[in-house]
């Protein structure tokens, strides 16, 4: 029997990181499993997760995702989590390799961009990620802002017509 191809509505987007996007340019996307405690988990589906000071390290061919601000759980008891605890991400031995590789390079990043549920499981989206000058974001607001008046003038043009 073929499998079905995954769809978009399976996944329940529970965090997202809109900062990274304005600090790094995004080269490659890879997605993680992330290893979580019981209250964790109940936490991340309460959508009580900060991902804005995140990054993710190597250290003995084992990825940590460092600095996830993800809060304790409300009903939890004196089991619960410690709030910016090193959590592991489960990735393949290949995938780490890669992140090994972007790391040794001056300027580039490895940074959560969102947390959500695919298939009642938590995963992380990481970015591999390159850090932008002010020059870059200057020009990215030139971008934006050229984009936004073509569109009011279309807009402006279409209405006419």
């Amino acid at each position: 029997m073929a499998k079905k191809p995954q769809q978009r509505s399976d996944i329940v987007n529970l965090a997202g990181n809109r900062r990274a996007f304005h600090d790094y340019a995004i080269l490659r996307r890879i997605e993680a499993g992330i290893q979580l405690t019981g209250t964790e988990v109940k936490s991340c589906r309460a959508k009580n997760i900060q991902l804005q000071e995140g990054f993710v390290t190597v250290e003995r061919r084992e990825a940590w995702l460092r600095n996830v601000h993800i809060a304790e759980y409300d009903f939890g008891n004196r089991f619960n989590h410690d709030v910016n605890r090193m959590r592991r991400l489960l990735l393949h031995r290949s995938e780490i390799d890669a992140l090994i590789r972007h790391l040794a390079v001056k300027g580039h990043a490895v940074i959560p961009l969102s947390f959500y549920l695919k298939q009642g499981l938590v995963k992380v989206e990481l970015g591999l990620a390159q850090g932008k000058h002010d020059y870059d974001r200057r020009e990215d607001i030139k971008e934006r802002e050229s984009d936004r008046e073509i569109r009011r003038t279309m807009a402006a043009f279409n209405k006419k017509s």
